[in-house]
């Protein structure tokens, strides 16, 4: 047997070890278009930054290596050109001596990864206009910045945006981050981006949001950046961040079926519309994992870990793993968009579905927000988080989560992504026993926390109102039938900034004033956080009264006014 892979990174270079550990005797060739068929495209930004010193530190696997230790016909600077079904053959170009040849495949793989959007408006020709997805293009971000740049504008607030942002800083430069839409990551929910987008500004990176790029002017030693609000920003260097565009040409031109953002159809197998073609990685089209139970399934989320996954599913497929007798057959169970970015200590992740796109695809949820520290309070150090859970109404399981903070926030979003794999719900949240000693955790851990609150919101103990369905000042003086709304803080966390319209009444006084409180009206009440309210909320209730708990309190109140 004879596996071509077209493409090497993560996809490519984790097919080709896996088909080579699976099938000693198979012929195994790979196509790489670059001078590096192996290397962490992660870690570009913080060699930029130099926290990775060294370059040769960015090599995963040398061609050399795989040649040597796999076996494997490794093919450099070398570019797929056309795919011939009928013959079942690839043309092959040598970048280096344009020598064009024809390889027959047995089975094929494709591997080519996405490709970089660009802005098109007049001046995006610019030399200084560069984007990064390789080491060529970090080697020539490098040559610049080594040349004495002060002054770097980046477009896009997505993740290379961020990272770039963070490490242009630490190298002395001055960076701009341009954000065409609301919020940074879009992929989040835009109050959980507000903590790092402040953390941001205090480290001296200037944000403009809802901005967009109109033009490039360049001069002699820069760039004019010409935005649509007619704001000017001179720069030594624009960094491109907007997106990328699955590299799905040459499976396009071979007739192979496309799909959403035309990226390439594949089944469970990463099998293409035809037999013999597989495909895996950023050039696919990928079923979302949380909403394709609700008939909501294609996406497109190029991410690392998938693309490694795939590429060993697809080597699995074409070599005939063995199934063991508890063990599903091959297939991909499809990307629940597992990510994370850390940016000057503050970190930001999601798992699952935000609460946008259940909102867009009409899907009924519930959610809960919770502000604990990353380990127990009393041990030096904590850190403070937020966790964001979404969960289905009726049977509880979770749907997706978010969290922003500092320590501890990406060990907590690992637990409730392997939550949502095992379609647990929030009380198999409540019943979760992690390890725990004071610098690591608390005894009760945010994720029992996060199972707590939202477990005793469906089971009615705790009812809530989210911070979005708040009446206003006018509508509480005015309108019987909205909440008031009650602030069981301290008076001097009152007088340091309060909900609109709210009345203090401290927790501790609260048994000794209900009598100064409405028995026809529901009462909103709320804290900082959330557990002084809840508390509240308890005594209300079981003394007859109409009562809610603002959901996360004044912490997430405020979360939402950015």
């Amino acid at each position: 047997m004879k596996i071509v892979i077209i493409g090497g990174v993560a996809g490519g270079a984790s097919a080709a070890t896996r088909a080579r550990r699976l099938a000693e005797d198979a012929e195994i060739v790979l196509i790489e278009r670059g001078a590096n068929v192996s290397f962490a495209n992660c870690g570009l930004p913080y060699y930029l930054g130099g926290v990775i010193e060294k370059r040769e530190k960015l090599l995963v696997a040398s061609a050399k290596l795989l040649r040597t230790r796999f076996r494997i016909d490794v093919r450099t600077s070398s570019l797929a050109e056309s795919i011939d079904r009928a013959k079942q053959t690839v043309r092959i170009r040598e970048l280096a001596t344009g020598r064009v040849y024809e390889e027959p495949y047995d089975q094929l793989i494709l591997a080519p990864g996405a490709v970089p959007l660009r802005p098109e408006v007049p001046g995006s020709d610019s030399p200084r206009l560069l984007t990064l997805r390789n080491l060529d293009d970090m080697d020539q971000i490098e040559s610049l910045l080594a040349a004495g740049i002060r002054e770097a504008v980046i477009v896009g607030g997505g993740f290379i945006g961020i990272e770039l942002a963070e490490n242009l800083v630490h190298r002395g430069i001055h960076a701009t981050l341009i954000q065409r839409g609301p919020q940074l990551l879009s992929p989040m929910d835009p109050e959980m981006t507000q903590p790092l987008l402040e953390r941001m500004r205090e480290c001296g990176v200037t944000v403009y949001l809802n901005e967009t790029l109109r033009s490039l002017d360049t001069t002699s030693d820069g760039v004019v950046v010409w935005l649509e609000s007619g704001r000017a920003i001179l720069a030594g260097v624009v960094l491109c961040g907007i997106g990328v565009a699955p590299e799905s040409t040459l499976a396009d031109h071979a007739g192979l079926e496309m799909g959403l953002r035309r990226a390439v159809e594949v089944n469970e197998q990463q099998q293409t519309s035809d037999p013999h073609i597989f495909a895996v990685g950023d050039v696919t089209e990928v079923s979302d994992f949380v909403l394709q139970d609700f008939g909501e399934s294609p996406s497109y989320v190029p991410l690392a870990g998938p693309a490694n996954r795939q590429g060993r599913l697809a080597a699995d497929a074409i070599c005939g793993r063995e199934m063991h007798l508890n063990e599903p057959g091959v297939r991909y169970r499809g990307t629940q968009g597992t990510l994370i970015v850390g940016c000057f200590g503050c970190t930001a992740a999601s798992t699952g579905a935000s609460e946008k796109s259940l909102k867009r695809r009409g899907i009924n949820y519930r959610k809960v927000y919770i502000h604990p520290a990353d380990h127990a309070g009393y041990y030096p150090n904590a850190q403070p988080m937020t966790l964001k859970l979404l969960f289905d109404p009726q049977s509880g399981r979770v749907l997706g989560a978010q969290g922003v903070g500092g320590t501890g926030v990406d060990k907590r979003i690992d637990v409730l992504s392997m939550a949502i794999q095992a379609k647990m719900t929030v009380f198999d949240l409540e019943e979760s026993e992690l390890c725990y000693a004071p610098q690591y955790g608390s005894a009760k851990d945010p994720i029992n926390m996060l199972g707590f609150v939202a477990s005793g919101l469906l089971r009615g103990y705790h009812p809530q109102i989210d911070v979005e369905s708040l009446p206003t000042p006018e509508q509480i003086a005015s309108d019987a039938s909205v909440p008031m709304i009650l602030d069981v803080r301290t008076p001097l966390e009152f007088a340091a900034g309060a909900i609109p319209g709210a009345v203090l009444i401290p927790v501790d006084e609260l048994r000794d004033r209900l009598g100064e409180l409405p028995r026809n009206r529901l009462i909103a009440v709320y804290c900082k956080v959330g557990m002084r309210g809840y508390i509240a909320l308890r005594i209300l209730l079981q003394h007859g009264f109409d009562a809610v708990n603002i959901g996360g309190g004044w912490t997430t109140w405020r979360m939402h006014q950015k």
